[in-house]
């Protein structure tokens, strides 16, 4: 690992550069840095009433951090003279390095470097020193007041809090700027990446123990290894992870052959990656927000059960709705609840979760405080109060206040977790909200935002609950050309591993039916079919229930199959039809996807995508999420299937796509036809790097 202590938490910094670096050492002093700032300048002696220096031999010492606010051609000497000299890291502010989207070429004829070019000088310059960016804006340390950043941000200074990590200075600054109650304590942006990427920075932020939760701003994946020893770490520590992913990764993109390829996109395998990892996933930037402001104030939640209070049956039933299209749920008062709520709201007041306590006991706080403390006694793992106070602007909010004075008694009372949810994020000020903060319930701003937070937060405390994700092993990028294996050595090679596969044989083109028949020992009906074809059936190279030797001849004579055929027995009565295949996604990794198979895989899209490698009860629950599922365990009285056998077939061919380490690039059989007896891959597609282990 790379030591980021000097870098983020400075003692001295050298600010290289003109408009820009003197931007960063008004931030260093608006912030009050309290240590040594020294400008580097070529041609003055003076900046910002500070000693300017000429370059990295004049300055003082080796600097612990440094701001390189230079062009492009400039950045890499910088960097080597700094690291000869032993500094502690730097932030590489210019644009123009491997991630332009200029055409290299034009920059070559006008007599300058290409990007890629600068940027391989940068890295060799730089050694072992770390650095962020290039097309980076650095970074904010606001539990030590470092602020390494050419631009204005809208933190204060923190004791503790949470960390973000964007790939995107912009968004950066967005997020200081939140009016949310959010206590920032680091803010760092990873630019282009050339040498520390997010993982790196991230595994420096959650070494620090005022850092409560890390939150992940993502634009594409740098390191799918890395990410996971990321996320062991922060379990391992008890640091949640909060993930914005964003855009479709381009890499996903890639031609395939299968079905599961395209159903398993690079979003869904994406949300399959983080599932597995323990880490939450947002997606949108408020939500993202409330749910780090929640980790850090609340910590993660044991399960997905809610309670909720408010005093409109309106917002009783918004809080119900919006609850709807997430795994929160409400559970049913106890029956200590009702007793206790009987007592404090009398015979009118219609129990339940959520309750609409009424505004009758507004002015009574003993009744109100009462009334809070009985509900939050409940089963649920977190309380909410639905408040929305009035703008201050233009009416009094002190009505309200008692409200929420009352809910910090009764979480006083019962040490129990609770928040304050807004309907709309706007109702909620900073200042009403501090009083709460100070009694560790979270204000939590707009109900889907404030919601999807409590979702996350008992997401990542589920999985932490259970095993431990599996580490990926270590698997060689294909570097040869990848081509699809026909289906018989599809099949052999699955066969091998114990996966029932039908009886088959291969017959060329000039080969007739009878002598087929009469070497396999094949009974009618058979099913045959055209080597060589991704899918068959839009080939119209497959044809199913042949059920003589004249209609196999007629069928061979029929079709086109320059690679030459396949007989097999054809499976009936199948209880379940299933797709069970495997891809490797070059920006998220292997991904298990099920789904309903034969001929309606892309209409129903009835499908689970599963992070490899993964635990037997991660699989098994992906199968009871699948709506044609209830068929495999009989469903109104019909005849079920081994689910046992499934999942040997699951976990065989999972097994044999890690054997390969990286060979094999897409498995996929559909359909595997689940019968009352056998659980059989009825079709199978293979994709594999030609390598010399294949031809012997």
């Amino acid at each position: 690992m790379t030591d980021l202590s000097r870098l983020l938490r400075p003692k001295h910094i050298a600010v290289f550069g003109g408009a820009w670096a003197h931007n960063v050492i008004a931030q260093l002093q608006k912030g009050g840095f309290a240590g040594e700032i020294w400008p580097v300048h070529p041609k003055k002696t003076e900046i910002a009433g500070l000693k300017a220096y000429a370059d990295v031999a004049a300055l003082p010492a080796a600097p612990d951090a440094s701001f390189i606010g230079v062009n492009r051609n400039l950045t890499p000497a910088i960097l080597g003279a700094l690291s000869q000299a032993g500094a502690g890291g730097a932030v590489c502010f210019a644009s123009g390095f491997a991630e332009t989207q200029a055409d290299d070429e034009t920059v070559l004829q006008a007599g300058e470097a290409s990007g890629t070019d600068l940027q391989n000088d940068a890295l060799a310059r730089a050694g072992d020193m770390p650095f962020l960016g290039p097309n980076c804006y650095g970074f904010v340390n606001y539990l030590d007041k470092v602020a390494i950043w050419p631009d204005e941000h809208g933190g204060t200074a923190q004791e503790s809090g949470v960390g973000i990590i964007t790939q995107s200075s912009n968004m950066a600054i967005t997020l200081s700027m939140s009016k949310r109650s959010l206590p920032l304590a680091m803010l760092a942006t990873a630019g282009n990446q050339a040498q520390l990427d997010m993982c790196d920075i991230a595994n420096a932020l959650i070494d620090d123990g005022r850092i409560t939760a890390l939150g992940l701003h993502i634009e594409g994946i740098a390191s799918v290894k890395k990410l996971e020893l990321l996320a062991i770490k922060a379990r391992q520590k008890k640091i949640p992870i909060i993930a914005l992913k964003v855009g479709k990764s381009e890499a996903a993109q890639h031609a395939t052959l299968s079905h599961t390829a395209s159903l398993a996109g690079s979003d869904d395998s994406a949300t399959a990656l983080f599932e597995r990892l323990g880490i939450a996933r947002l997606h949108s930037l408020g939500g993202f927000v409330e749910a780090l402001k929640l980790a850090h104030y609340c910590g993660v939640l044991p399960d997905y059960g809610i309670g909720s209070l408010s005093c409109s049956g309106g917002e009783a039933s918004l809080i119900a709705d919006c609850a709807a299209d997430t795994k929160l749920t409400f559970p049913p008062l106890s029956k200590r609840q009702s007793s206790a709520l009987s007592d404090a709201l009398g015979p009118l007041v219609h129990l339940s979760n959520p309750l609409d306590y009424q505004t009758y006991i507004w002015g009574d706080n003993a009744v109100m405080t009462q009334a809070f403390a009985a509900m939050l006694e409940g089963p649920q793992s977190v309380s909410c109060l639905v408040l929305d106070p009035p703008r201050i602007d233009r009416c009094d909010d002190r009505p309200w206040q008692p409200a929420r004075d009352c809910l910090i008694e009764a979480v006083r009372q019962t040490h129990k977790k609770a928040v304050i949810i807004s309907t709309l994020p706007e109702t909620l000020t900073e200042a009403f909200c501090a009083p709460a903060i100070e009694a560790g319930i979270t204000p939590l701003m707009g109900l889907e935002d404030g919601l999807a937070a409590i979702e996350a937060l008992a997401t990542i405390g589920c999985a932490w609950q259970q095993d431990a994700p599996l580490e990926l092993p270590e698997m060689a990028v294909p570097t040869g050309q990848v081509k699809m294996v026909d289906e018989d050595a599809a099949k052999s090679a699955l066969s091998a591993v114990g996966i029932d596969v039908p009886k088959r044989i291969t017959a060329s083109d000039c080969a007739t039916a009878e002598e087929s028949i009469a070497q396999s020992g094949l009974q009618f009906p058979v099913v045959l079919k055209g080597l060589g074809f991704a899918h068959k059936t839009e080939a119209g190279a497959v044809v199913l229930g042949i059920s003589d030797l004249a209609e196999l001849q007629s069928a061979m004579d029929k079709m086109s199959a320059p690679h030459g055929y396949l007989i097999e027995e054809m499976i009936t009565k199948a209880v379940l039809e299933l797709l069970v295949g495997i891809v490797t996604d070059p920006a998220h990794g292997p991904v298990l996807t099920i789904a309903e198979g034969g001929i309606y895989t892309e209409l129903h899209q009835d499908k689970v995508t599963i992070s490899l490698p993964a635990h037997e009860a991660d699989i098994k629950a992906g199968l009871v999420r699948l709506r044609c599922w209830p068929k495999a365990l009989g469903y109104r009285g019909q005849t079920g299937c081994d689910v046992a056998a499934i999942m040997a077939l699951i976990r065989n061919v999972s097994d044999f796509y890690f054997a390969q380490k990286g060979a094999v690039t897409e498995i996929e059989m559909n359909p595997v036809m689940a019968t009352a007896e056998r659980i059989v891959a009825v079709d199978a597609l293979m994709a594999r790097e030609e390598r010399d282990e294949w031809k012997s």
